[in-house]
Protein backbone atom coordinates (compact mmCIF):
# COMPACT_ATOMS: atom_id res chain seq x y z
CA UNK A 1 0.00 0.00 0.00
CA UNK A 2 1.11 3.38 -0.91
CA UNK A 3 0.01 6.62 1.06
CA UNK A 4 0.95 10.19 0.25
CA UNK A 5 0.95 12.46 2.18
CA UNK A 6 0.84 15.92 1.96
CA UNK A 7 4.42 17.94 1.48
CA UNK A 8 5.62 19.75 -0.94
CA UNK A 9 4.61 18.83 -4.39
CA UNK A 10 1.29 17.76 -3.08
CA UNK A 11 -2.04 18.96 -3.83
CA UNK A 12 -2.18 20.66 -0.85
CA UNK A 13 0.72 21.95 -0.73
CA UNK A 14 0.08 24.03 -4.40
CA UNK A 15 1.22 20.91 -6.64
CA UNK A 16 4.68 22.60 -7.05
CA UNK A 17 6.71 20.25 -9.36
CA UNK A 18 9.15 17.19 -8.75
CA UNK A 19 8.62 17.83 -4.85
CA UNK A 20 6.72 15.53 -3.13
CA UNK A 21 7.09 13.50 -0.09
CA UNK A 22 5.55 9.48 -0.18
CA UNK A 23 5.22 7.61 2.83
CA UNK A 24 5.51 3.77 1.95
CA UNK A 25 3.10 1.72 4.52
CA UNK A 26 4.56 -2.29 3.26
CA UNK A 27 1.83 -4.69 2.72
CA UNK A 28 2.56 -8.84 4.12
CA UNK A 29 3.71 -10.13 1.05
CA UNK A 30 2.79 -14.20 0.54
CA UNK A 31 4.31 -14.70 -2.23
CA UNK A 32 5.43 -17.55 -3.44
CA UNK A 33 8.47 -15.99 -4.97
CA UNK A 34 9.94 -13.62 -5.59
CA UNK A 35 8.94 -13.60 -1.86
CA UNK A 36 9.42 -11.45 1.24
CA UNK A 37 12.84 -10.03 2.14
CA UNK A 38 13.61 -9.54 6.26
CA UNK A 39 13.13 -5.53 5.99
CA UNK A 40 16.50 -4.71 8.32
CA UNK A 41 18.19 -6.59 5.50
CA UNK A 42 16.57 -4.29 2.71
CA UNK A 43 16.85 -1.50 4.72
CA UNK A 44 20.52 -2.00 4.97
CA UNK A 45 20.63 -2.62 1.31
CA UNK A 46 19.45 0.87 0.62
CA UNK A 47 21.65 2.43 3.18
CA UNK A 48 24.72 1.18 1.96
CA UNK A 49 22.81 1.33 -1.81
CA UNK A 50 25.09 4.64 -3.19
CA UNK A 51 28.42 4.27 -0.77
CA UNK A 52 29.21 0.29 -0.40
CA UNK A 53 32.28 0.10 2.35
CA UNK A 54 33.20 3.75 1.90
CA UNK A 55 34.02 3.26 -1.34
CA UNK A 56 31.88 5.72 -2.91
CA UNK A 57 30.29 3.93 -5.24
CA UNK A 58 27.51 0.79 -5.21
CA UNK A 59 27.96 -2.73 -4.45
CA UNK A 60 26.82 -3.33 -8.13
CA UNK A 61 29.33 -0.99 -9.60
CA UNK A 62 32.22 -2.40 -7.84
CA UNK A 63 34.46 -5.04 -9.95
CA UNK A 64 34.36 -8.59 -8.73
CA UNK A 65 37.07 -9.36 -8.89
CA UNK A 66 38.44 -6.46 -6.84
CA UNK A 67 39.63 -7.07 -3.11
CA UNK A 68 36.59 -5.72 -1.17
CA UNK A 69 33.84 -7.91 -3.27
CA UNK A 70 36.39 -11.06 -3.11
CA UNK A 71 35.84 -10.53 0.22
CA UNK A 72 32.18 -10.27 0.72
CA UNK A 73 31.77 -13.32 -1.52
CA UNK A 74 34.17 -15.34 0.72
CA UNK A 75 32.35 -14.06 3.60
CA UNK A 76 29.20 -15.09 2.45
CA UNK A 77 29.96 -18.36 1.42
CA UNK A 78 31.83 -18.71 5.08
CA UNK A 79 28.91 -17.98 6.66
CA UNK A 80 26.20 -20.37 4.71
CA UNK A 81 28.85 -23.29 5.29
CA UNK A 82 28.58 -22.13 9.01
CA UNK A 83 23.97 -22.29 8.71
CA UNK A 84 24.28 -25.74 6.78
CA UNK A 85 27.20 -27.31 8.20
CA UNK A 86 28.38 -27.89 4.89
CA UNK A 87 30.99 -30.57 5.13
CA UNK A 88 34.44 -29.86 3.71
CA UNK A 89 34.13 -32.13 0.85
CA UNK A 90 31.47 -29.78 -0.80
CA UNK A 91 31.63 -26.88 -2.95
CA UNK A 92 29.27 -24.06 -2.94
CA UNK A 93 28.91 -22.43 -5.79
CA UNK A 94 26.74 -18.88 -6.43
CA UNK A 95 25.44 -19.27 -10.53
CA UNK A 96 23.63 -17.10 -12.13
CA UNK A 97 19.96 -17.95 -13.22
CA UNK A 98 17.32 -19.40 -11.26
CA UNK A 99 17.11 -23.48 -10.50
CA UNK A 100 15.45 -24.09 -13.44
CA UNK A 101 18.82 -23.64 -15.32
CA UNK A 102 20.01 -26.80 -13.04
CA UNK A 103 17.48 -28.57 -14.57
CA UNK A 104 19.67 -28.86 -17.73
CA UNK A 105 23.36 -28.54 -15.77
CA UNK A 106 22.84 -31.24 -13.38
CA UNK A 107 22.35 -34.57 -16.07
CA UNK A 108 25.40 -32.58 -17.65
CA UNK A 109 27.35 -32.82 -15.02
CA UNK A 110 26.98 -36.15 -13.18
CA UNK A 111 25.57 -38.49 -16.19
CA UNK A 112 27.17 -40.03 -19.23
CA UNK A 113 24.85 -39.73 -22.31
CA UNK A 114 22.16 -42.25 -22.30
CA UNK A 115 23.16 -43.29 -18.69
CA UNK A 116 20.09 -43.99 -16.70
CA UNK A 117 19.10 -41.20 -14.11
CA UNK A 118 16.18 -41.63 -11.41
CA UNK A 119 13.60 -39.07 -10.28
CA UNK A 120 10.71 -38.39 -8.22
CA UNK A 121 7.46 -36.79 -9.81
CA UNK A 122 5.37 -34.74 -6.57
CA UNK A 123 4.46 -31.66 -8.18
CA UNK A 124 5.15 -29.01 -11.02
CA UNK A 125 8.69 -28.29 -10.03
CA UNK A 126 9.82 -31.92 -10.38
CA UNK A 127 7.99 -32.61 -13.63
CA UNK A 128 9.61 -29.89 -15.27
CA UNK A 129 13.23 -31.10 -13.75
CA UNK A 130 12.58 -34.44 -15.65
CA UNK A 131 10.95 -32.80 -18.60
CA UNK A 132 14.49 -31.17 -19.37
CA UNK A 133 16.37 -34.38 -17.99
CA UNK A 134 15.02 -36.15 -20.90
CA UNK A 135 16.78 -34.13 -23.49
CA UNK A 136 19.93 -35.36 -22.13
CA UNK A 137 19.90 -38.53 -20.79
CA UNK A 138 17.31 -41.78 -20.33
CA UNK A 139 14.83 -40.69 -17.00
CA UNK A 140 13.36 -43.40 -14.64
CA UNK A 141 10.38 -41.78 -13.48
CA UNK A 142 11.11 -43.81 -9.84
CA UNK A 143 7.74 -42.42 -8.41
CA UNK A 144 5.13 -40.31 -9.30
CA UNK A 145 2.43 -39.24 -6.94
CA UNK A 146 -0.09 -38.34 -10.71
CA UNK A 147 -2.89 -36.57 -10.50
CA UNK A 148 -3.51 -33.33 -8.40
CA UNK A 149 -0.23 -33.79 -6.37
CA UNK A 150 -1.08 -34.10 -3.27
CA UNK A 151 0.99 -36.76 -1.53
CA UNK A 152 4.77 -38.16 -1.38
CA UNK A 153 4.97 -41.80 -2.44
CA UNK A 154 6.07 -43.99 0.38
CA UNK A 155 9.84 -45.43 -0.63
CA UNK A 156 8.96 -48.62 -0.25
CA UNK A 157 6.84 -48.20 -3.27
CA UNK A 158 9.58 -46.72 -5.45
CA UNK A 159 10.95 -48.81 -8.65
CA UNK A 160 14.85 -47.35 -8.28
CA UNK A 161 17.19 -48.12 -11.31
CA UNK A 162 20.77 -50.12 -9.91
CA UNK A 163 23.74 -47.95 -11.05
CA UNK A 164 21.45 -44.84 -11.70
CA UNK A 165 23.60 -42.00 -11.91
CA UNK A 166 21.66 -40.16 -9.16
CA UNK A 167 18.27 -39.98 -7.85
CA UNK A 168 16.54 -36.37 -8.00
CA UNK A 169 13.76 -35.03 -6.07
CA UNK A 170 12.15 -31.82 -5.21
CA UNK A 171 11.78 -31.72 -0.95
CA UNK A 172 9.18 -28.60 -1.27
CA UNK A 173 6.62 -28.39 -4.02
CA UNK A 174 5.91 -24.37 -4.02
CA UNK A 175 2.77 -24.72 -6.14
CA UNK A 176 1.18 -27.62 -4.78
CA UNK A 177 2.53 -27.21 -1.21
CA UNK A 178 3.49 -30.72 -0.99
CA UNK A 179 6.45 -31.31 1.37
CA UNK A 180 8.31 -34.14 1.83
CA UNK A 181 8.54 -35.86 5.20
CA UNK A 182 11.34 -37.67 4.96
CA UNK A 183 15.04 -37.69 3.29
CA UNK A 184 15.04 -40.49 0.77
CA UNK A 185 18.22 -43.22 1.68
CA UNK A 186 18.94 -44.47 -1.93
CA UNK A 187 22.52 -45.83 -2.60
CA UNK A 188 23.27 -43.61 -5.60
CA UNK A 189 24.16 -39.78 -5.09
CA UNK A 190 20.89 -38.32 -3.83
CA UNK A 191 20.27 -34.34 -5.81
CA UNK A 192 17.67 -32.21 -4.13
CA UNK A 193 16.11 -28.85 -5.55
CA UNK A 194 15.66 -26.96 -2.42
CA UNK A 195 14.65 -23.56 -3.78
CA UNK A 196 11.31 -23.42 -1.38
CA UNK A 197 13.19 -24.76 2.05
CA UNK A 198 16.86 -24.17 1.98
CA UNK A 199 17.75 -22.47 5.11
CA UNK A 200 13.93 -22.74 6.72
CA UNK A 201 15.67 -25.19 8.91
CA UNK A 202 18.48 -27.63 9.52
CA UNK A 203 19.23 -30.32 7.00
CA UNK A 204 22.46 -33.08 6.95
CA UNK A 205 24.06 -31.89 4.07
CA UNK A 206 26.16 -35.18 4.46
CA UNK A 207 23.21 -37.35 2.88
CA UNK A 208 22.91 -35.54 -0.27
CA UNK A 209 25.38 -35.47 -3.57
CA UNK A 210 24.08 -32.38 -4.29
CA UNK A 211 21.99 -29.61 -3.60
CA UNK A 212 20.46 -26.60 -5.05
CA UNK A 213 18.26 -23.57 -4.73
CA UNK A 214 16.91 -20.34 -6.21
CA UNK A 215 17.63 -17.45 -3.84
CA UNK A 216 14.40 -15.93 -4.17
CA UNK A 217 12.64 -17.85 -1.55
CA UNK A 218 14.97 -17.32 1.58
CA UNK A 219 17.72 -16.36 0.48
CA UNK A 220 17.89 -13.00 -1.48
CA UNK A 221 16.35 -11.79 -4.87
CA UNK A 222 15.71 -13.66 -7.89
CA UNK A 223 18.76 -14.29 -10.22
CA UNK A 224 20.85 -15.97 -8.05
CA UNK A 225 21.20 -19.91 -7.51
CA UNK A 226 23.32 -22.02 -4.51
CA UNK A 227 24.53 -25.02 -5.59
CA UNK A 228 25.88 -27.03 -3.23
CA UNK A 229 27.82 -30.25 -4.39
CA UNK A 230 30.21 -33.30 -3.35
CA UNK A 231 33.70 -33.09 -4.63
CA UNK A 232 33.44 -36.54 -6.06
CA UNK A 233 30.82 -35.49 -8.42
CA UNK A 234 32.94 -32.80 -9.70
CA UNK A 235 35.42 -33.40 -12.60
CA UNK A 236 32.95 -35.35 -15.35
CA UNK A 237 30.95 -32.72 -16.90
CA UNK A 238 30.15 -33.56 -20.65
CA UNK A 239 32.03 -32.19 -23.75
CA UNK A 240 29.60 -30.10 -24.84
CA UNK A 241 28.22 -28.56 -21.05
CA UNK A 242 28.59 -24.57 -21.44
CA UNK A 243 31.09 -23.56 -18.70
CA UNK A 244 28.26 -21.65 -16.96
CA UNK A 245 26.74 -24.90 -16.11
CA UNK A 246 29.84 -26.35 -15.61
CA UNK A 247 30.28 -27.28 -12.09
CA UNK A 248 34.17 -27.92 -12.11
CA UNK A 249 35.17 -24.81 -14.51
CA UNK A 250 32.65 -22.85 -11.58
CA UNK A 251 34.40 -24.20 -8.55
CA UNK A 252 37.96 -24.11 -9.76
CA UNK A 253 36.92 -20.39 -10.77
CA UNK A 254 35.40 -19.49 -7.37
CA UNK A 255 32.17 -18.73 -9.32
CA UNK A 256 33.57 -16.08 -11.31
CA UNK A 257 34.38 -17.54 -14.14
CA UNK A 258 32.12 -14.97 -15.64
CA UNK A 259 30.51 -11.93 -14.23
CA UNK A 260 28.54 -13.54 -11.42
CA UNK A 261 25.12 -11.83 -9.70
CA UNK A 262 27.14 -9.49 -7.78
CA UNK A 263 24.00 -8.09 -5.93
CA UNK A 264 22.38 -10.91 -5.92
CA UNK A 265 25.06 -12.14 -3.89
CA UNK A 266 25.70 -9.56 -1.86
CA UNK A 267 22.09 -9.37 -0.59
CA UNK A 268 22.48 -13.34 0.12
CA UNK A 269 25.23 -12.72 2.50
CA UNK A 270 23.61 -9.56 4.63
CA UNK A 271 20.38 -12.26 4.95
CA UNK A 272 22.65 -15.11 5.97
CA UNK A 273 24.01 -12.55 8.92
CA UNK A 274 20.17 -11.83 9.68
CA UNK A 275 19.23 -15.86 9.72
CA UNK A 276 22.49 -15.70 12.79
CA UNK A 277 21.49 -13.17 14.50
CA UNK A 278 18.16 -14.96 14.44
CA UNK A 279 18.91 -18.14 15.90
CA UNK A 280 20.80 -19.41 13.28
CA UNK A 281 18.36 -22.94 11.24
CA UNK A 282 16.96 -24.15 14.53
CA UNK A 283 15.47 -20.52 14.95
CA UNK A 284 13.78 -20.73 12.01
CA UNK A 285 12.79 -23.62 12.15
CA UNK A 286 10.92 -23.10 15.49
CA UNK A 287 9.32 -20.03 13.64
CA UNK A 288 8.81 -21.90 10.36
CA UNK A 289 6.93 -24.30 12.36
CA UNK A 290 4.60 -22.39 14.41
CA UNK A 291 3.95 -20.24 11.80
CA UNK A 292 2.57 -23.15 9.70
CA UNK A 293 0.75 -24.95 12.52
CA UNK A 294 -0.89 -21.82 13.30
CA UNK A 295 -2.53 -21.29 9.74
CA UNK A 296 -3.14 -25.14 9.04
CA UNK A 297 -5.22 -24.87 12.72
CA UNK A 298 -7.12 -22.21 11.34
CA UNK A 299 -8.06 -23.91 7.80
CA UNK A 300 -8.81 -27.59 9.63
CA UNK A 301 -10.79 -25.67 12.51
CA UNK A 302 -12.69 -23.19 9.72
CA UNK A 303 -15.77 -25.55 10.10
CA UNK A 304 -15.40 -26.76 5.99
CA UNK A 305 -15.31 -22.97 4.94
CA UNK A 306 -11.83 -24.07 4.30
CA UNK A 307 -9.56 -26.96 3.32
CA UNK A 308 -6.18 -27.91 2.49
CA UNK A 309 -5.94 -30.67 -0.15
CA UNK A 310 -2.75 -32.36 1.00
CA UNK A 311 -2.45 -35.13 3.16
CA UNK A 312 -1.50 -33.82 6.70
CA UNK A 313 2.19 -35.72 6.46
CA UNK A 314 3.08 -34.22 3.64
CA UNK A 315 2.01 -30.34 4.54
CA UNK A 316 4.56 -27.83 3.53
CA UNK A 317 6.10 -25.35 5.95
CA UNK A 318 6.71 -22.88 3.52
CA UNK A 319 3.57 -22.91 0.87
CA UNK A 320 0.30 -23.91 2.29
CA UNK A 321 -2.83 -23.75 -0.24
CA UNK A 322 -6.13 -23.29 0.55
CA UNK A 323 -9.93 -23.20 -1.13
CA UNK A 324 -13.03 -21.66 -0.08
CA UNK A 325 -16.47 -23.31 -0.21
CA UNK A 326 -17.84 -21.40 -3.69
CA UNK A 327 -15.69 -20.12 -6.50
CA UNK A 328 -17.33 -17.19 -6.81
CA UNK A 329 -15.56 -15.91 -3.27
CA UNK A 330 -12.14 -16.06 -4.33
CA UNK A 331 -12.20 -12.83 -5.65
CA UNK A 332 -13.87 -11.21 -2.90
CA UNK A 333 -11.09 -12.98 -0.70
CA UNK A 334 -8.43 -11.55 -2.49
CA UNK A 335 -9.81 -8.11 -2.82
CA UNK A 336 -10.63 -7.75 0.80
CA UNK A 337 -7.67 -9.04 1.99
CA UNK A 338 -5.57 -6.80 -0.24
CA UNK A 339 -7.33 -3.97 1.14
CA UNK A 340 -6.16 -5.13 4.66
CA UNK A 341 -2.85 -5.49 3.34
CA UNK A 342 -2.68 -8.98 2.51
CA UNK A 343 -1.00 -9.33 -0.98
CA UNK A 344 0.06 -12.06 -3.45
CA UNK A 345 -2.41 -14.85 -1.94
CA UNK A 346 -3.75 -16.16 -4.94
CA UNK A 347 -3.06 -19.82 -5.90
CA UNK A 348 -1.09 -20.81 -8.89
CA UNK A 349 -2.91 -20.65 -11.79
CA UNK A 350 -3.01 -24.39 -12.27
CA UNK A 351 -4.51 -25.12 -9.23
CA UNK A 352 -6.34 -21.92 -8.19
CA UNK A 353 -7.91 -20.96 -4.82
CA UNK A 354 -5.36 -19.22 -2.40
CA UNK A 355 -1.90 -19.94 -1.33
CA UNK A 356 0.17 -18.48 1.48
CA UNK A 357 3.86 -18.59 1.37
CA UNK A 358 5.62 -18.55 4.89
CA UNK A 359 9.29 -17.90 4.25
CA UNK A 360 11.36 -17.28 6.72
CA UNK A 361 11.09 -13.59 6.29
CA UNK A 362 7.47 -14.01 6.64
CA UNK A 363 7.18 -12.51 10.35
CA UNK A 364 4.70 -14.53 13.05
CA UNK A 365 2.77 -11.54 13.32
CA UNK A 366 2.07 -11.72 9.80
CA UNK A 367 0.72 -14.84 10.10
CA UNK A 368 -1.31 -13.89 12.72
CA UNK A 369 -3.47 -10.70 10.85
CA UNK A 370 -3.64 -13.42 7.99
CA UNK A 371 -5.80 -15.72 10.15
CA UNK A 372 -7.70 -13.18 12.07
CA UNK A 373 -8.69 -11.85 8.77
CA UNK A 374 -9.79 -15.52 7.62
CA UNK A 375 -11.59 -15.96 11.10
CA UNK A 376 -13.80 -12.29 10.53
CA UNK A 377 -14.13 -13.17 6.37
CA UNK A 378 -15.56 -16.73 7.03
CA UNK A 379 -18.00 -15.30 10.22
CA UNK A 380 -19.07 -13.08 7.39
CA UNK A 381 -19.50 -15.13 4.60
CA UNK A 382 -19.81 -18.08 6.32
Amino acid sequence: MNRTAAGPGSPAAGNQPNRHLEVNVRVLNFSAGPGVLPLEVLEQARDEMLDWKGGGMSVMEVSHRGKAFVACAAEAEADLRELLAVPANYKVLFLQGGATAQFAAIPLNLATPGQVVDYVNTGSWSKKAISEAQRYSTVNVAADAGGKYTDVPAQSTWKLTPGAAYLHYTPNETIGGVEFPFVPDVPVPLVADMSSTILSRPIDVSRFGLIYGGAQKNIGPSGLCVVIVRDDLLGKPRHETPVVLDYTQMAADGSMNNTPPTFGWYFAGLVFKWIKRNGGLAGMAARNRAKAEKLYAAIDGSGGFYSNPVAVPARSWMNVPFTLPKPELDKVFLDEAKKAGLVNLEGHRSVGGMRASLYNAMSPEGVDALVAFMHEFARRNG
